[in-house]
C-alpha cells in the first residue's frame, strides 16, 4: 500500500472517528501541555469540565507519564545515528569534527581572554598597593 493510499485511509478513519477521539488525539499530538492549559481552562469556565479532565487525566495516565514528546537526550542520540546514507554520515561526521574544533578554539580564546583580564586586574591591584606603600612611607618621612 503506498504512502497516499495510507494517508488517505487515516484520513477516512479519523473523520468516522466521534468528535471526543479527535479532540482527544488533537491533544496527545500537542502534548502534556495541551492537556494541562485544557484542564486549566475548564476550571476557569466552568469548574466541573476542568475536574473532568484532571480525572480523565489521571485515569488514562497522561498526567504523570513521560511521553513527553521528545527530551534532548534522546536528540542527542538521533543526531548520533547513522542515517544509512554514506556520503550524508561522513559529511556530518565531516561537519561535527569541524564544530568540536571551532568550539575547542572558541574555549581557548575565552581562557585567554580571561587570563589576559585577570593579568590586568592584579597588575591594576599591585600599582594601587605600590602608591599606598610610596604614600604610607611619603607621610612617614614627613611625620619624622
Amino acid at each position: 500500500m503506498t504512502t497516499l493510499a495510507h494517508a488517505h485511509q487515516s484520513d477516512d478513519a479519523q473523520m468516522h472517528q466521534g468528535w471526543f477521539a479527535r479532540s482527544e488525539s488533537w491533544l496527545d499530538e500537542k502534548g502534556k501541555g495541551a492537556w494541562i492549559a485544557a484542564m486549566v481552562l475548564g476550571f476557569i469556565f466552568f469548574w466541573p469540565v476542568g475536574l473532568a479532565f484532571l480525572f480523565y487525566m489521571i485515569w488514562s495516565k497522561r498526567m504523570f507519564s513521560r511521553n513527553c514528546h521528545s527530551s534532548p537526550r534522546k536528540a542527542a542520540w538521533a543526531a548520533m545515528k547513522p542515517s544509512g546514507n554514506t556520503a550524508f554520515d561522513a559529511y556530518k561526521a565531516d561537519t561535527l569534527r569541524r564544530l568540536e574544533d571551532e568550539q575547542e578554539s572558541f574555549e581557548a580564546f575565552l581562557e585567554r581572554l580571561r587570563a589576559a583580564k585577570d593579568k590586568a586586574e592584579f597588575d591594576d591591584f599591585m600599582e594601587d598597593r605600590m602608591k599606598d606603600a610610596d604614600a604610607s612611607a611619603k607621610d612617614g618621612k614627613e611625620d619624622a
